[in-house]
């Protein structure tokens, strides 16, 4: 199941703190060489847990349940570590690596709630609900003969209902627009892949641009395919958008950089108590050695992505563009435990070229580093990039002769603050309506949507609907007064988001990203540097 209701906006530090911190948790996996590999669990030698556990369980006062002792037991012991040493109970490790594997296995629709219905957004290509003839638009009133629509049900339990082991069978009851009656579809669930590349689109004559939201097995290859169609349609220019990314798998890091630098380059290296140095060097196989090349990144970039964006920064291969990335530079092996759970265990520190570790203090406890995105927003770190200060023990020197700095995430070439001016406090009110907008608007009018198959050719169309105007009624009609003064400011990122959220609605994110430039400040940056 995959909820397409990414309600990406100009955003506040606060807000992308809490959006962030648990993608980050995740951190970088690095995936185990040797699964026959004796867990690291049965190495213990001193049994004084177990011992423990055996006097509870023998004569404690009350009947306790080991398990659940022992469930407890775990994420503590794993807490005392560092704050990227995580437990996953069984019931949660096959969810946890879905991101990591690029899959999962489901019915294959993007979905969101309207007035408490379930709506189709799109289905996958490829997936069982596009070859069954599910379709956009279609509403989905029974789950196994269980009514959904009307009662409340969060998006998390119709993941839940909808999704399940690959072969297994979803029977669904939908509510077509034209159709008198409900139309019944026998759904055989299957593997659906999960995409952690955005988009690939030229923005302009020479000048490319990719996203990746995360770092999965497949994201090698999903690159590697934009990459070339980009570079057939004429790319010299690459702005690669790591904002937000969150990290995961290494080696798919790795593997980007390998494309971008020349023969011999250092990319990473790791390092751990138990495991020696180990050099990632460029093999000078490369797709995208020369040319222009940018990297966005954000307070959100961690991990992988901040591999990606030292290993360009201190070859002094291209600019970084964006703002100080979030700053963890240590590496989990995954151990899958017997009865189905695991643990993601810090083995290894990463190092960037120029022998930076980017990993932020977590000596003062582990409240303050998860609220270490919040912290920069009270000191106006957003706003201002000279709030930032770095110890001369963690500077270092590039190829070039350019200082970086170490020990607090990667700072980047140009720095380029948060965009607060289309910001009122009637845009932060209605702010919530407008995707709810969005979704009305091209349920009613689909049919005249679905005709455009490109971005600039629906927004052309959307220009001439008055929709901002349409949106004001909208807004009073949900009880929040029209501010004159209010739209004098936020006016045109209203405006922009409607179409934009309306063009991702018909054509995903082909529709959504090149009308999202507009109120992009940071991307509108890059692309006027790479002019230039």
């Amino acid at each position: 199941m995959n909820n397409n209701n990414s309600k990406r906006s100009i955003f506040l530090p606060l807000l992308l703190a809490l959006s962030t911190v648990f993608g980050i948790l995740i951190g970088i996996y690095l995936p185990r060489q040797n699964d026959n590999r004796q867990h690291l669990g049965l190495r213990l030698k001193n049994d004084k847990i177990n011992n423990v556990l055996n006097i509870i369980e023998s004569d404690y006062v009350d009947t306790v349940n080991r398990n659940e002792l022992v469930e407890t037991a775990i994420p503590a012991i794993l807490k005392k570590l560092d704050p990227h040493s995580l437990y996953i109970p069984a019931k949660n490790l096959t969810r946890a690596n879905e991101s990591l594997l690029g899959n999962f296995e489901g019915i294959g629709i993007s979905f969101n709630m309207l007035t408490d219905t379930v709506l189709v957004i799109s289905t996958i290509p490829g997936g069982p609900s596009e070859k069954l003839g599910l379709m956009a638009g279609d509403k989905i009133l029974y789950v196994n003969d269980s009514l959904i629509a009307g009662k409340g049900i969060s998006d998390e339990k119709v993941v839940e209902m909808l999704k399940g082991p690959r072969g297994t069978v979803v029977k669904v009851k939908i509510l077509r627009k034209g159709y008198k009656e409900l139309l019944s579809f026998d759904i055989t669930r299957d593997k659906i892949p999960i995409y952690s590349l955005d988009i690939a689109y030229m923005i302009n004559d020479n000048t490319g641009f990719i996203r990746i939201n995360n770092f999965a097995e497949t994201t090698f290859d999903e690159f590697m395919n934009g990459l070339r169609e980009l570079k057939g349609r004429g790319m010299t220019k690459l702005i690669i958008d790591l904002r937000g990314n969150s990290g995961g798998v290494m080696e798919a890091a790795i593997q980007i950089a390998n494309q971008l630098l020349k023969k011999g380059q250092l990319i990473v290296y790791t390092k751990g108590r138990a495991q020696a140095r180990n050099d990632f060097i460029a093999t000078g196989k490369g797709e995208f050695e020369t040319g222009d090349l940018t990297i966005l990144i954000d307070e959100g970039s961690a991990s992988a992505s901040e591999i990606l964006a030292g290993a360009i920064q201190d070859n002094d291969r291209g600019t970084i563009i964006g703002r100080r990335s979030f700053g963890k530079g240590l590496v989990q092996e995954q151990v899958d435990l017997h009865d189905g759970s695991g643990m993601r265990l810090t083995v290894a520190r990463y190092y960037t070229p120029t022998g930076r570790s980017i990993q932020k203090p977590y000596n003062k406890g582990f409240e303050e580093y998860y609220n270490d995105l919040i912290i920069r927003g009270d000191r106006h770190e957003y706003e201002n990039s000279d709030s930032i200060h770095f110890a001369d023990s963690l500077k270092f020197t590039t190829p070039r002769g350019r200082t970086v700095y170490g020990g607090g995430g990667i700072m980047p070439d140009k720095f380029v603050p948060v965009d607060t001016s289309g910001i009122s406090t009637y845009f932060l009110k209605v702010r919530p309506l407008i995707y709810q907008f969005a979704l009305k608007y091209t349920e009613n009018n689909r049919e005249t949507l679905k005709k455009f198959t490109e971005s600039g050719e629906l927004e052309n169309y959307l220009n001439k609907q008055g929709l901002l105007d349409q949106f004001i009624r909208y807004t009073s009609d949900n009880k929040i007064k029209t501010d004159p003064e209010g739209l004098k400011i936020s006016g045109n990122v209203i405006h922009v988001q409607l179409k934009a959220y309306i063009a991702r609605n018909i054509l995903d994110n082909k529709g959504f990203y090149p009308i999202w430039e507009q109120i992009d400040t940071t991307l509108k940056y890059a692309i006027e540097y790479l002019k230039k």
